[in-house]
């Protein structure tokens, strides 16, 4: 832009001169340009504006042409004719059309087809009809991810499929104020990562483990498999007594506690948000405390791993002044609204 108004004022000076001066200038301009002619590259490179103002100058006066130095008028017009292209395709370009989705329902696509890869665009079209959007089949197929999306399932849906049916359990060990070690079995659903059962005892022996489980998983309630490690109290009484309930055993690989890692998460959550902060007196005492602590995590307790939701499902409660519940004598607190 500077350029232009360079010229242009450089042009309306020389209507103020004599014409011998401009000759002398030009005669100047012209070796000038001969010198540079003859130390030019193979091919200069020129801008868009350098472009248009040779167009220009050649559509007003033709027989300049003939001055041309630094490209030949051929070039010049095959640039006015790509000029010309350009100036009707940006004419003839219709403004209208089919106007654009909101954001929101774009990502919302973009999370169906991320979350169901068996999904197609009729598929997904009717999901958003059943939630109140009025939009055409093709533009959600306009819309849908189209790069990397798997044939089948992935393994972490394969493994939530199955979740339902795997059932773990572990000890651990209390210790009482008398230096009297107490055994805690804790058995876990993976599905929801419920606390289904716990019993307290000081001599856990294969027919009691036995007795808990029959407890844990009354009536059809067994599931398909039951993970544990290799400790010797599950003897060959236990594992006859899971094979009637219809359970298969699955032990882990010895010394490897991460096979049986959601269990082993439960007991570490009971140690540091219950036994680490308490004495426990007797049996009946470490059995009421953990009574208390698998209510609060079954109901209360919010879990990563499902979302941030408790195992029995806890629903949002958005009106209502918010008051602060004790639970293990204040050791923890459930927030509700009333």
């Amino acid at each position: 832009m500077i350029l232009l108004f360079r010229l242009l004022f450089a042009a309306l000076c020389n209507r103020f001169r004599s014409r011998a001066s401009l000759e002398a200038e030009v005669l100047l301009l012209r070796h000038q340009l001969g010198v540079l002619y003859r130390r030019k590259p193979k091919r200069v490179r020129l801008n868009g504006f350098d472009r248009a103002m040779l167009v220009w100058l050649l559509r007003l006066w033709p027989e300049l042409r003939k001055s041309l130095v630094i490209v030949h008028p051929e070039t010049v017009v095959r640039w006015h004719r790509m000029g010309f292209r350009a100036w009707w395709r940006w004419k003839s370009w219709n403004l209208g059309g089919r106007p654009k989705i909101d954001a929101e329902l774009r990502d919302l696509i973009h999370q169906m087809c991320e979350e169901n890869p068996l999904w197609g665009a009729p598929r997904i079209h009717g999901e958003l009809l059943k939630l109140g959007f009025e939009v055409a089949q093709s533009t959600v197929s306009k819309y849908m991810l189209r790069y990397g999306r798997p044939t089948g399932q992935s393994w972490r849906t394969f493994l939530r499929n199955h979740a339902d049916g795997v059932a773990s359990l572990d000890f651990c060990i209390v210790p009482t104020i008398g230096f009297r070690c107490l055994y805690v079995l804790v058995v876990l659903r993976h599905l929801r990562r419920r606390l289904v059962w716990f019993g307290v005892t000081a001599h856990p022996t294969a027919e009691w483990i036995s007795c808990q489980l029959r407890e844990a998983f009354p009536w059809n309630e067994a599931p398909n498999y039951l993970i544990r490690d290799n400790d010797a109290k599950f003897g060959d009484v236990f594992k006859q007594s899971i094979y009637r309930m219809g359970i298969r055993d699955r032990p882990i690989a010895p010394r490897s506690p991460w096979q049986n890692c959601y269990v082993e998460r439960v007991i570490g959550s009971i140690r540091r948000e219950l036994l680490d902060h308490v004495i426990v007196w007797s049996e009946p005492h470490l059995h009421r405390l953990l009574a208390a602590y698998q209510n609060y995590y079954n109901t209360a307790r919010t879990h990563l791993g499902i979302a941030k939701d408790p195992p029995d499902h806890r629903p949002i409660q958005a009106l209502g002044a918010i008051i602060a519940v004790p639970v293990l004598g204040g050791l923890h607190h459930r927030y509700v609204r009333i």
